[in-house]
């Protein structure tokens, strides 16, 4: 098992960004808005590479307490279908400006509760998206469920409609934690709906948990893991809770005092990774893991792992289109993120305009320094000769300052987190739970903000 001293603990479980992006969320501003975002959609319409495609669905019928997601939380069924209408004129808008390259790599449902809505409106949205796009040979068709709302229909629909992988959110399956973050799910709610996924032919299927919540043990943690091992999915993602209130003001409905301390936190990852690796999983850069014959696990092999917004992958080089309330597009060197609030982003659509809110246009040297944070935050090393001969520059002379710092009397070579070979830096395995300490060092816009205020969750 893993093991740090208090005091490495306390220097680097700091807050920072999760990366995933580059420059992070906080950079965005108004200065990219609808006009921007369509010049970069009739660019990328004259590529002939494949896209991903994102679409938020953000409604659940109550909000659990330590969710950090978008999400719009209602039981009328007229607001969901309202907001699949416009859904589907912002699909229009996106395919007319993208001309005809549409063929897709990547194709997500996100949410909130994709299964919120009923299989029937599902099958709907779907058929819009089929009118307007192709698939790619080998496309991925990923969805999000909520095993407590999700029924065999809705399954079955989905099978029918080409998705091939899932991904569940389970968080917790200890009674006690349940209760203090408002999620009740039962264990026979979870294998019932995982045996179905697996008996109507879904080829991956991936479970969410959490660590770091109310009220969670080593013990109750092990408890919920065994159960979640015994059924062999064939990806986690395990995530650190985020408590972040001064963004999400629904987590102060948490007991603040029973979350564990920063020491228990560590132990429950460290438990978390034991668990997973003597089970046969293979830890797969920050918060995944995944069975040895996993298409993540063979690209962590070959070094080719990648990371967007919707997540890890192995789709390397496609444009991102996100549409859906605060959906964030990442399209030719610039990042679009649509309105968050329901009426603003009914309005643009109903208008015929793009509901971009926010965005930033990534500089030559934001998009060097994206590639070396990615290939850290993926595979565990990156080559700064290597980087140099890709962007065209000298990457050791470039990045001459960083590698300093990593290597400085007390930096994080001495304290163990990487180890460097001229300008090759590699992750160690104690580094690897830092590793958002590690890619903060490549990171020119946090290290020059300064705040008053928390921007982050802490690192573990």
């Amino acid at each position: 098992m893993i093991e740090v001293t208090p005091e490495l603990l306390a220097r680097h479980d700091r807050p920072g960004p999760r990366y995933t992006s580059y420059p992070t969320a906080v950079e965005f501003d108004q200065s990219v808005g609808p006009d921007d975002h369509a010049e970069r959609l009739r660019e990328a319409g004259s590529r002939s590479g494949p896209l991903s495609l994102y679409l938020h669905l953000p409604f659940c019928a109550e909000r659990c307490s330590f969710c950090a997601c978008h999400v719009v939380v209602t039981r009328r069924d007229s607001v969901a279908v309202a907001y699949l209408r416009h859904l589907e004129d912002e699909l229009r808008l996106v395919a007319e400006l993208l001309g005809e390259h549409r063929v897709l790599a990547q194709y997500h449902w996100g949410g909130g509760t994709p299964t919120h809505h009923p299989p029937e409106d599902l099958r709907r949205l779907h058929g819009v998206v089929t009118d307007l796009f192709s698939f790619a040979d080998g496309a991925e068709l990923a969805v999000e469920v909520d095993p407590r709302v999700t029924t065999l229909a809705h399954l079955e629909t989905l099978a029918d409609l080409g998705f091939d992988r899932i991904s569940m959110g389970v968080q917790d399956l200890d009674p006690t934690v349940q209760a203090k973050i408002g999620r009740n799910q039962t264990v026979d709610q979870t294998e019932t709906l995982y045996r179905a996924a697996r008996r109507i032919g879904f080829t991956s299927i991936n479970f969410d948990l959490v660590y770091g919540l109310p009220g969670q043990t080593e013990e109750s943690l092990t408890r919920t893991l065994d159960t979640v091992v015994a059924l062999r999915p064939d990806r986690l993602a395990v995530y650190s809770f985020a408590y972040v209130p001064w963004m999400r003001p629904h987590q102060r409905r948490l007991d603040e005092a029973s979350l564990p301390d920063q020491a228990t936190k560590f132990r429950l990852l460290a438990t978390t990774i034991a668990v997973l690796t003597d089970a046969g999983y293979r830890r797969i850069g920050m918060d995944h893991f995944a069975l040895a014959d996993d298409e993540l696990s063979l690209a962590a092999d070959a070094g080719t792992l990648t990371r967007n917004f919707m997540g890890y992958t192995t789709r390397r080089g496609t444009d991102l289109v996100a549409v859906g309330t605060s959906g964030i597009s990442d399209v030719g060197g610039a990042y679009a993120q649509n309105h968050r609030r329901l009426a603003s982003y009914y309005q643009a659509v109903e208008t015929g305009i793009l509901p971009v809110e926010r965005g930033y246009r990534l500089t030559r040297d934001d998009l060097v320094r994206r590639h070396v944070i990615t290939e850290l935050m993926c595979n565990g090393v990156v080559d700064l000769d290597r980087v140099g001969r890709v962007f065209g520059i000298d990457g050791e002379e470039a990045f001459a300052a960083e590698l300093a710092e990593l290597t400085e009397p007390g930096g994080l070579v001495d304290e163990g987190l990487v180890v460097t070979e001229g300008g090759r830096i590699a992750v160690t395995e104690l580094g690897s739970v830092f590793v958002r300490r590690v890619a903060a060092v490549f990171d020119a816009h946090t290290r020059r903000r300064r705040s008053d205020g928390p921007m982050f969750s802490r690192a573990i």
